[in-house]
């Protein structure tokens, strides 16, 4: 048996959910069991995914590379298996590794030369779900969904949870046919049978486990909320009124000054053809983004209501880790896969605009006695840190294979930063849309792939990035003082396996 003077590490995610819906942030919405988590914790405010979509985000967050490195870099892409991952060196010293929820690190689909364990058919073949439970990417021991509220990709081992629970009947409420479901409406599913109600449940059942049997876990609960289709149960889905939340709008010529494919999400029928290239297969956020005022203010209240259901079970698994005496022992982090849009800019959900809306994630870290409490932060993170972190909080060895940074340092406050930029990478397609963002204390530059045309945004001075600077002939110094900046940063992020140890 292992020690229980060493750290755990418990992992808390949500899907797509912008950085401002908390309620220590934000009035409109109630994250009560966040905010309390915020009060014993730090929480950063200049958090930034290292993708603005799920798959490279979350292989990142297991491998400690950026998507470009480990070769995930985008929706519809893998995780290779052959890819060292931080669950892999926590089982290797010891530790229980697990996850409840959402993994996302395998496509829907799965060809012989790249099969997925994530795809059609065999998300629904529950047999074969019933005997499996891992290893998987590091994690011996799994519990998947793949659905977003009513999807069809639901199965696993949600689907036989829900069976256990004694609903039989359970795929009435993932079928539009049954009259159940339309986004946008509350979802008439009960909510013991929600599937924050069995991530949590899960997760608690194997604290519970792993308390008694005397063994440190890294135990991941990865939860599917906020992510569209906005619907959710009641009583959340009446809890906030359409007429009281605030609406963002666009900006009538905001998009004069920047690329060209950002005019086209306001157009009713935009043609993005000119992105798409062989083997490129879609682009998240090339549609239009023309909603009426009234469709973005329903959407926005179920969305909230979402967060606020999210919220009450997250607490539900606080309240377990307190109730274990589990919680000075115990490295909490909570934070998200990256951001959403919900009028900001006139763009709505995911999207291929690197505003802060879509790139700034909410960062929250705690264990009292170790992380200092109440205590709000402006240093630079990266989402790529997580797992060094992770390990170097549990007295672990980080594996020269990871290219992020140890901000062991920073969350204990023992210094204030550690970074002075982040880089971002967004990939889908090979070169026509293929951008990477560098942000630094005060500015942001974003590069596209073969293109004269680029992003450069003071976010002292304009935290709402309505003025592109990349072109203006008084901040070409400063443009190229950054680029040369990001050079140096994807030449630093590069992972050195081996130390040099000959000279030949």
């Amino acid at each position: 048996m292992q020690s229980m003077k060493r750290r755990n590490v418990l992992f808390i995610t949500t899907d797509q959910q912008h950085w401002m819906t908390m309620g220590y942030l934000n009035p409109e919405v109630k994250t009560p069991n966040l905010d309390r988590l915020v009060a014993r914790g730090t929480t950063f405010h200049r958090a930034y995914t290292v993708s603005p979509t799920c798959t490279p985000t979350r292989a990142s967050w297991i491998t400690g590379l950026h998507p470009s490195q480990h070769g995930a870099y985008s929706l519809g892409t893998k995780l290779m298996e052959h890819v060292p991952t931080v669950g892999d060196i926590f089982h290797a010293h010891g530790y229980e590794t697990a996850l409840i929820g959402k993994a996302h690190f395998q496509p829907l689909k799965g060809t012989e030369a790249f099969p997925s364990l994530e795809s059609y058919p065999i998300l629904h073949d529950l047999e074969f779900w019933h005997d499996f439970h891992g290893p998987y990417y590091g994690f011996q021991h799994v519990e998947l969904a793949r659905n977003h509220t009513y999807e069809s990709h639901v199965g696993q081992h949600y689907a036989l949870w829900m069976e256990e629970k004694g609903y039989a009947d359970w795929r009435k409420y993932f079928q539009p046919e049954h009259g159940h479901l339309k986004a946008g409406e509350p979802w008439k599913i009960p909510e013991e049978i929600h599937y924050n109600a069995w991530i949590a449940e899960r997760t608690n059942a194997l604290m519970e486990q792993y308390h008694r049997e005397e063994r440190n876990f890294f135990l991941w609960a990865s939860f599917f909320d906020p992510h569209p289709p906005y619907m959710v149960p009641e009583p959340y889905a009446s809890m906030y009124s359409p007429e009281k939340v605030t609406v963002p709008e666009h900006r009538e010529g905001e998009f004069d000054d920047k690329p060209p494919y950002f005019k086209l999400s306001q157009e009713e029928n935009p043609d993005f053809s000119a992105c798409i290239e062989e083997g490129g297969n879609s682009i998240h956020g090339s549609r239009s983004h023309l909603k009426s005022r009234e469709e973005k203010a329903r959407n926005i209240a179920m969305m909230y209501g979402m967060v606020s259901m999210l919220d009450s079970y997250i607490g539900n698994i606080l309240d377990k880790l307190d109730a274990l005496g589990l919680t000075e022992s115990t490295l909490v982090c909570f934070t998200t896969d990256h951001g959403d849009f919900w009028g900001q800019h006139g763009l709505t959900a995911k999207a291929i605009h690197h505003y802060e809306d879509i790139l700034r994630v909410p960062l929250v870290v705690s264990m009292p006695g170790t992380i200092p409490e109440g205590v709000v932060s402006n240093s630079l993170q990266s989402t790529v840190d997580l797992p060094q972190t992770f390990l170097s909080f549990a007295g672990l060895p980080i594996p020269r294979t990871m290219a992020g940074v140890d901000e062991k340092a920073v969350w204990q406050g023992d210094v204030e930063t550690l970074r002075d930029h982040v880089i971002v990478e967004n990939q889908h397609q090979p070169t026509t849309m293929n951008l990477r963002t560098l942000i630094t204390s005060r500015y942001k530059l974003t590069v596209h792939f073969n293109k004269e045309y680029g992003e450069l945004y003071d976010l002292q001075n304009d935290p709402g990035e309505y003025t592109n600077l990349w072109d203006q002939p008084e901040h070409q110094a400063l443009k190229q003082k950054l680029l040369l900046k990001f050079m140096h940063g994807e030449m630093a992020k590069a992972p050195l396996p081996m130390p040099r140890i000959s000279p030949a």
